[in-house]
């Protein structure tokens, strides 16, 4: 059997005190009692809200091979017979395996953050990566003080590339963070108005992002967006950190990874690179401009480590979406079929208006409509009111003559859409999302998007618990 890690690998690691009979190892490490696979080890992590520790007899029963608990928790576990590892602090021994991790890792490892797309285009890197060989990706949006750790623990010894998603709400969440991943390839995909109520300024913005030029290696790169407006900021600020090796993507005919040329479809993208002075044409499984420059930055990726470019490009063409990020669903009504584009997971000013960019782009069949579902957009802080006011341009813009809301701080957007477009106001996500479940018809378009503590998640769960899919789509796992 081939183990993640080997029992005195991680006793070492963890410096921790073995409780029990002990496997000869574990294949992989769980924080989530109700996922965990057998063969497994259970990090019973205590959190803001819950306490792993809480749910351990669950991790037993679903096969944990042995768990990782806190020394002072030790007394209520001993009627469990799985064995254990005894640590001061769960948190801080995940971490320190971490280290022990990245320590043995030969992986080439990427680090992205970014205002906006860090998710889209980790899940890019881990597509083009893949033909050149082994890839380790964090699991979902894994970017915080235990997701980092936890995917640097999860990384196989035999690892090609190691890909790392690094978010942050306040200043000085990176570096500890960076410092951990010590990336050989530090991305930035954008500067823009996000988490805003923590920040007295954008700029304080690009400066916490900046954070993560700290952890470069020696010799690193860093790869900036050309096109905005802080890239010349971003570069200073890299070279500060001692990185001499600065990348650039995007449509600035200075970049070295440029976008020629782009070519929006309602579900797809067809792009012209331009890279090495070579054009290639490259058809992207996604719409959207936003998604065609955070693929230049995973070919920049690519070739930046080597890899095979050629083959890069063409998994792109097969490019998966990301729940919650422009998933999309074609689900059947009585009076027809109805197109759900997901883009729940999260929301600020930036990838609102690149949301509404993809619904504008998608054709509703016969007399169907464009339908947009907005929700609050968080941690805008003062500018929040106008912040939600101004997305009436580009909604108008783009011609959507529908549109349904939820929260107190879309009441703003509200005030500011003319007669012409037909809205529909609710306090509450649950009131929006049965609205949607009884009104939205054969041929709609519905694009679905907030901040992910809004809630509207349940709406698009809703809308496939109510509506079966078409035979050539089906609801994810």
């Amino acid at each position: 059997m081939s183990f993640l890690w080997t029992i005195d690998d991680l006793v070492a690691a963890t410096a921790g005190r073995p409780v029990g009979t002990m496997p000869a190892g574990i294949t992989g490490i769980s924080i989530d009692s109700r996922s965990i696979q057998p063969g497994e080890a259970f990090f019973a992590i205590k959190g803001e809200r819950l306490d792993g520790h809480d749910y351990a007899s669950i991790a037993v029963a679903n096969g944990a091979a042995l768990m990782v608990v806190n020394e002072a928790k030790l007394p209520a576990l001993g009627r469990l017979t799985v064995p254990m590892i005894v640590v001061d602090d769960v948190l801080q021994a995940l971490g320190r395996l971490a280290v022990a991790a990245r320590a043995r890792s030969r992986a080439k490892i990427v680090a992205v953050t970014g205002s906006v797309g860090k998710t889209t285009t980790k899940e890019m890197l881990r597509q083009v990566l893949a033909p050149s060989g082994e890839v380790h990706a964090a699991v979902a949006s894994f970017n915080n003080h235990w997701g980092v750790p936890l995917t640097l623990a999860r990384m196989p010894a035999s690892a090609d590339f190691g890909v790392f998603e690094i978010g942050m709400n306040h200043s000085g969440e990176i570096t500890p963070l960076v410092a951990l991943v010590r990336p050989h390839l530090a991305i930035i995909t954008t500067i823009a108005p996000a988490h805003l109520g923590n920040f007295a300024s954008v700029d304080e913005i690009a400066d916490a992002k900046a954070e993560i030029f700290s952890g470069v290696t020696a010799n690193g790169v860093a790869l900036l967006n050309r096109d905005n407006p802080y890239f010349e900021y971003l570069e200073h600020k890299a070279q500060e950190a001692g990185i001499t090796r600065i990348h650039s993507f995007g449509q600035h005919a200075k970049a070295e990874f440029r976008l020629a040329e782009f070519d929006g479809a309602a579900e797809s993208s067809t792009i012209w690179t331009v890279i090495d002075g070579e054009t290639r044409e490259v058809v992207i499984a996604a719409p959207g401009r936003h998604i065609a420059e955070n693929a230049m930055a995973a070919l920049g990726a690519v070739r930046i480590f080597g890899g095979d470019l050629d083959a890069a490009v063409d998994a792109l063409s097969r490019l998966a979406p990301v729940k919650g990020r422009g998933e999309r669903h074609r689900l059947r009504t009585p009076t027809g079929p109805f197109t759900l584009i997901d883009e729940s997971y999260n929301a600020n000013p930036a990838s609102m208006r690149a949301a509404i960019s993809v619904l504008a782009a998608a054709q509703p069949r016969g007399e169907g409509r464009r339908i947009a579902v907005l929700g609050d957009m968080l941690e805008m802080g003062e500018l929040s009111h106008e912040l939600h006011g101004e997305l009436a341009g580009p909604l108008l813009a783009a011609g959507i003559e529908h549109v349904w809301l939820a929260g107190q701080a879309m009441t703003a957007l509200k005030a500011q859409l003319p007669e012409t477009v037909s809205v529909q106001s609710f306090d509450t996500a649950e009131q929006l999302g049965a609205f949607c479940v009884a009104n939205v018809g054969g041929g709609d378009v519905m694009m679905i998007k907030s901040s992910l503590g809004i809630g509207f998640g349940k709406i698009v769960a809703a809308l496939l618990d109510n509506y079966p899919p078409l035979d050539d789509t089906r609801r994810p796992e």
